[in-house]
């Protein structure tokens, strides 16, 4: 049951005055948004760590060169220890849920086995912790202007550089976010 006003498969754009430092310049993929809450994961933010670092701590045997150069994303402030993967669909995995027709999430580990031997999926996006909402609270953090939503597209999560994300995202609303005062206001 679609929940009204859910802003699943929606790219959250910080507004410049964003007041928390988790969220400052970030473009989150709301990956679940319901009567309860919401979860997302920020997709601009890269950690000191590449994802050949996350297989050596897991264990995991990687033969793919190219995955392990693959930076892990800070996703967000919550659990930070457990790990997320964004991908494009086609192979199942154990623990994956829909997004939308072109975007999944898997939140076991059967996925990072794949990616590393070369098996995944072609377009992935890995990050460490989520943001989280409480019921009503993303709400009103958008009545109060705090971020501006888009809808989500594979260009945006996927290929455009990490560091172009904020302003691409804010740009296919028509808006240059470096030019928006860090002062919310109300018409």
């Amino acid at each position: 049951m679609e929940f009204e006003g859910s802003l699943s498969n929606q790219l959250l754009i910080a507004m410049p005055g964003m007041p928390d430092p988790n969220f400052n310049s970030t473009v989150t993929l709301i990956c679940e948004h319901n009567a309860d809450g919401a979860l997302g994961i920020i997709i601009n933010r890269p950690m000191n760590l590449k994802l050949g670092g996350l297989f050596s701590q897991l264990d995991v045997k990687a033969t793919n060169r190219r995955a392990a150069q693959m930076p892990v994303m800070s996703g967000g402030p919550v659990a930070r220890e457990r790990g997320f993967v964004l991908h494009e669909p086609g192979e199942e995995f154990e623990s994956s849920i829909g997004i939308s027709g072109d975007v999944q999430l898997t939140l076991s580990r059967d996925i990072l086995d794949a990616i590393a031997t070369g098996r995944g999926p072609l377009k992935s996006l890995i990050a460490l912790g989520y943001a989280g909402w409480e019921a009503g609270q993303l709400e009103s953090e958008m009545l109060d202007n705090t971020w501006l939503s888009v809808p989500a597209s594979n260009e945006v999560i996927f290929d455009v550089p990490f560091a172009d994300r904020w302003v691409f995202a804010a740009r296919t609303l028509g808006i240059d976010i470096s030019r928006v005062s860090p002062h919310a206001g109300h018409a």
